[in-house]
């Protein structure tokens, strides 16, 4: 495993996130393999940060978005337990690139509550609106399979996996 430390003293994979430090945005400059140990050590003042690392294992999906229409034409975005944010931007669960009328972040959010097992669109706190089957969302809506949801120029249906049919044992579920 190569890791790196940035000038904040976060460690990261460099393989999975560049040169790019995934929590504090810090570019780090590659450096020779003897510099590279001495960066992985941290001070003795320092404390121990999380690593982002390489193999978390597998988060189950719970449910997908598939764009029937707009830039995106057939791509699919994988739904996961609790919030997933959406928008343009790197940083958000479901990131949708290609249309700009999209806000780059948090435009809605989808929520799977696996106590209860159901599905829940609300409205981001970006300027962009979301509609679920063509009403603007204001406040939490409930979700069913085939529903149509628009975000910005694009639509995506939706389709649900888990529910009152299926549900991840705990174990994958708390991997979620």
């Amino acid at each position: 495993m190569s890791l790196t430390r940035c000038a904040n003293g976060h460690m990261f994979s460099m393989r999975k996130h560049g040169s790019v430090c995934p929590y504090c945005s810090l570019v780090v400059e590659q450096a020779s393999q003897s510099d590279n140990s001495k960066a992985a050590r941290a001070p003795e003042n320092d404390k121990t940060m999380p690593y982002l690392g390489e193999s978390q294992g597998v988060e189950a999906v719970t449910g997908w978005l598939v764009c029937i229409e707009g830039a995106q034409l057939g791509q699919d975005y994988r739904i996961m337990a609790e919030k997933n944010f959406i928008g343009r931007s790197e940083d958000m669960h479901i990131r949708i690139i290609g249309d700009n009328t999209i806000s780059r972040r948090n435009h809605a959010v989808i929520v799977y509550d696996p106590k209860k097992r159901n599905f829940y669109l609300l409205p981001g706190d970006a300027s962009g609106l979301a509609y679920h089957n063509n009403e603007a969302v204001y406040t939490p809506v409930e979700m069913t399979a085939y529903d149509v949801i628009q975000l910005g120029k694009s639509k995506f249906l939706f389709i649900p996996l888990c529910g009152v049919h299926f549900e991840w044992d705990n174990e994958a579920s708390e991997k979620a």
